[in-house]
């Protein structure tokens, strides 16, 4: 049975909210990673935008990890379309013995073949499956397992499922969609392709000062800025028994076996020339992007730093220390709205936000590090609340991360202080962006994400109604 003292409970949630609000003079607020470092923003198909891990609702001996890059992709985008990009190597990674080092790598490589060169077709009417020789440009790839020295292919030749182009094009396209979901070696699934972009949030008025639309963000109103919006993502579903360090599927959550870390990597060849027929890659790959806990790159590192981030291994995050000691946004609260907060320093807050929480997703002899904490033997939550441990269920965010789970309101309430005693008021205990849950709804099945929207049937901005 676990555990949590409410005191502990109280200090990490608000550290965790703290640190991860914290600006350091300029940047981004609160956009989990779309296009959060000025490099990257210039190679989207590598940009990293969120990282999920939970255990599977409707199968969970099993833990589904989800990244997603190339934020903000219109679906008309003919009549080349958005893809993976075939000179990357796409990762997510797993520490499970915490030592801020990877023990296991899950690798993806894409390819594209172009079955007749002489259309300006991408695709071609009538894609009623994923060998149809109406999927002109397909894009299909290869999934390694890496374990130290040790790599194993888990499938190749899998074929991502081609963009939502139209009726006439991709009918049934629900259907193929979902057929693009692969059953691989010992039981491990896996999805690759475009799909619904899962975050939602106000961004028209967050980014404007870190306003709110309507009151205080508790009653609705607010409209998704990535409503309506694709994105290219990666799933897999794999045994618990394979991601712990001793291969186990722990039932007690108090075993330090059953905590892991996660982040994701993308890496592009180091040399990139602009040749006559297109670009022309070489040399060993060179690390472009890198995403664990949601919102760090975004709003904690400032922009002399954004790329030396990106290419950053967790082990060394001591060096961004003091990027985290006062934090910006509280100060916001308290200027733009006179809101009442927490006073600064917090130091205690990095040693919470480096290493999990005691009874959570902390395990002794933990080294520091940036990573995506989950605890693979707290239960599937039955009915998930969207504040997560904010609102009592450790389920949810940050025991690792649902796909249902409301980071920005989390986030803001919590570094306006609710959890710190007086501090749990109106205004502060009430604030969010009045966007609550995702502008599509998600499937009930692995990859869990929805469909891509449909170019010719989709709309921008989906507006929550206000209550």
């Amino acid at each position: 049975m676990l555990v949590i003292r409410k005191s502990a409970l109280r200090v990490f949630i608000l550290g965790f909210a703290l640190v991860l609000a914290a600006i350091s003079g300029q940047g981004s607020l609160f956009a989990s990673s779309h296009s959060e470092a000025p490099g990257i923003s210039r190679n989207p198909s590598v940009d990293g935008t969120d990282l999920y891990a939970f255990r599977s609702p409707e199968k969970p001996d099993t833990i589904t990890l989800i990244a997603c890059y190339y934020p903000l992709e219109e679906p008309n985008a003919g009549p080349n379309w958005y893809r993976f990009n075939e000179d990357a190597r796409y990762e997510i990674l797993v520490d499970n013995n915490q030592d801020s080092v990877e023990d296991i790598s899950y690798e993806f490589r894409f390819k594209n073949r172009v079955k007749n060169g002489d259309t300006f077709l991408s695709f071609l009417p009538g894609i009623t499956n994923l060998n149809s020789t109406s999927y002109n440009l397909e894009q299909s790839y290869e999934v390694d397992e890496v374990r130290g020295n040790s790599r194993r292919v888990l499938g190749s030749g899998l074929v991502a499922p081609p963009p939502n182009v139209g009726p006439v094009t991709t009918p049934s396209y629900n259907n193929l969609w979902e057929s693009a979901v692969y059953s691989v070696a010992d039981g491990i699934k896996v999805f690759a392709g475009q799909t619904d972009d899962p975050f939602f949030a106000d961004f028209a008025y967050i980014f404007d000062g870190v306003t709110i639309r309507n009151g205080l963000g508790n009653k609705g109103g607010g409209k998704d800025g990535l409503g309506g919006f694709n994105v290219q993502a990666i799933a897999i579903q794999i045994p618990i028994s394979m991601l712990t360090k001793n291969g186990t599927a722990p039932s007690a959550t108090n075993d330090p076996a059953a905590v892991i870390g996660l982040w994701t990597d993308a890496y592009l060849p180091k040399t990139t020339v602009q040749a006559k027929n297109g670009l022309k890659t070489s040399g060993p790959f060179v690390k472009v992007s890198r995403l664990g806990m949601p919102l760090v790159n975004e709003v904690v590192i400032p922009l002399k730093d954004k790329e030396k981030w990106n290419s950053s291994e967790p082990k060394d995050d001591i060096q961004f220390l003091s990027y985290v000691q006062d934090p910006e946004l509280a100060k916001l609260f308290n200027a733009i709205y006179g809101i009442s907060v927490p006073p600064a320093p917090r130091n205690d807050l990095v040693s919470v936000f480096l290493t999990g929480v005691d009874g959570l997703n902390k395990v002794p002899g933990v080294v520091p590090a940036e990573e995506l904490r989950l605890n693979v033997a707290i239960p599937v939550t039955n009915n998930p609340k969207r504040l997560g441990v904010l609102d009592g269920d450790i389920g949810g965010f940050p025991n690792g991360r649902r796909l249902t789970d409301d980071i920005i309101d989390i986030s803001e309430r919590v570094v306006a202080g609710v959890l710190v005693s007086n501090f749990n008021v109106s205004p502060n205990n009430q604030l969010g962006d009045g966007v609550d849950a995702n502008d599509k709804p998600f499937i009930n099945q692995f990859p869990y994400l929805a469909p891509p929207s449909d170019p010719k049937n989709h709309f921008h901005h989906h507006e929550t109604p206000a209550q």
